[in-house]
């Protein structure tokens, strides 16, 4: 019997790959290590996505960037051939903020919470090592970047993205600007003499299910600015600084700029839709079907008897596009039944049977409280794969994937 194992990470508490790595262990020992079981750690285009590419094939590398407030940090990427995929949490993403008190594994990857975001980071956090980490691919010899955006902490328009590629932000005085978003708003010129020419010869993909515009009222500032530790004073700060970048760029490249800022995603991770858009001439897709098609999972489901899939929280906001419901589709498409683990779930029966789900598998069915949930998410899980894999056990029979018969779990 094989079994697929694709879930997102738990947010705050297991990756994706540590995950599938329970799962598989829990219905190993209920099957007598019978299954052939193959995990395929999956994303939605932030948090997550350079798992997701490295249990794909691609290789892990790591490069020296600037973090969200300037310090230097060790940020990963992931290379197969000439296609790089970036995850610009691990260089400009609120985890990477001063204060990361279990400091990560040194290329990006750690799980710590960051520290708090306040209202200076909001104004003065960059996108920097995001552009830094692009230049590294094309070091590599990339020219085909997926760029996963989510939980940044900056709001500068991707201004710092152009800066890590070469750009200089100038100010009346012919200064270069200090990082941030807030800062834009003493921006008066652009240099682009030494944007990386390499440039030319790239393609961008911008893997985010944000269709927000950059400015106004469901613009980068006022929607996420909040998030970032914005205060209401500092949106406005922001949103107008973010105007001032618009007029500026337009007078360098022309209307497109302008045009760029009202196209869905510009918004993302604090306007870096907006620059990729504009200057990179980035194609924005939803992150899930980005991540799906580079880890090849439509093809990998031949001959599989489950799919297991799942997320933190398993709610309404999942029903939107997140991962669950991307591999929910992919399984359908290849007539593969499929089920969900998550650590809570608020679907009602019918939400979960009109998703697509056989059946959906919460920690809290085994704990009550979440905290214990969140903090003994490995051991629960791995108990949540004795349970699906005794249920298998009793189904191999007339249920193995030479009956191609239904599996009922």
């Amino acid at each position: 019997m094989r079994i697929v194992i694709a879930p997102d990470k738990f947010k705050g508490s297991l990756s994706a790959p540590e995950v599938a790595r329970h799962l598989d262990a829990g219905l190993q020992s209920a099957t007598g290590h019978n299954l052939d079981v193959l995990r395929i750690p999956v994303a939605d285009g932030g948090e997550g996505t350079l798992d997701a590419a490295v249990g794909s094939g691609f290789t892990r590398r790591s490069a020296t960037v600037s973090g969200p407030t300037g310090q230097p940090l060790r940020a990963g990427f992931a290379v197969r051939g000439r296609e790089a995929v970036i995850e610009m949490a691990a260089a400009s993403g609120l985890a990477a903020l001063p204060g990361n008190s279990t400091g990560g594994d040194g290329d990006g990857t750690g799980d710590g919470d960051g520290g708090r975001p306040d209202s200076a980071s909001a104004k003065g956090a960059t996108s920097l090592g995001t552009g830094e980490l692009i230049r590294a691919a094309l070091d590599a010899g990339c020219r085909q970047i997926i760029l996963g955006v989510g939980g940044s902490a900056n709001t500068d328009g991707g201004a710092g993205v152009l800066q890590g590629l070469g750009a200089q932000l100038l100010d009346a005085d012919g200064n270069e600007l200090p990082p941030g978003g807030a800062a834009l708003a003493r921006l008066d010129r652009i240099d682009f003499s030494g944007f990386d020419s390499r440039l030319d010869e790239a393609r961008f993909v911008l893997a985010s299910d944000v269709d927000n515009p950059l400015l106004g009222a469901e613009g980068a500032p006022a929607i996420f600015g909040p998030q970032k530790g914005a205060t209401p004073e500092d949106v406005k700060i922001l949103d107008a600084a973010l105007a001032r970048f618009v007029d500026v760029l337009a007078a360098e490249i022309g209307s497109r700029a302008v045009r760029a800022a009202d196209a869905p995603g510009a918004g993302a991770a604090g306007g870096v839709g907006y620059a990729a858009i504009a200057v990179l001439a980035a194609t924005r897709r939803p992150g899930i079907d980005v991540v799906l098609e580079f880890t090849g999972l439509a093809d990998r489901l031949a001959g599989a008897d489950l799919v297991i899939t799942g997320e933190g929280s398993l709610d309404e906001q999942s029903l939107l596009g997140k991962t669950p419901m991307g591999v929910a589709r992919a399984a359908a498409r290849a007539g593969v039944p499929v089920v969900a683990v998550c650590g809570r779930t608020t679907l009602t029966p019918e939400q979960q049977k009109e998703s697509g789900f056989r059946q959906v598998y919460p920690l809290t069915s085994l704990e009550s409280k979440v905290e214990i949930c969140i903090a003994e998410a490995g051991p629960l899980l791995e108990q949540l794969g004795k349970n699906i894999g005794r249920h298998l056990a009793d189904l191999m029979p007339t249920n193995s994937a030479a009956s191609k018969e239904p599996l009922n779990v």
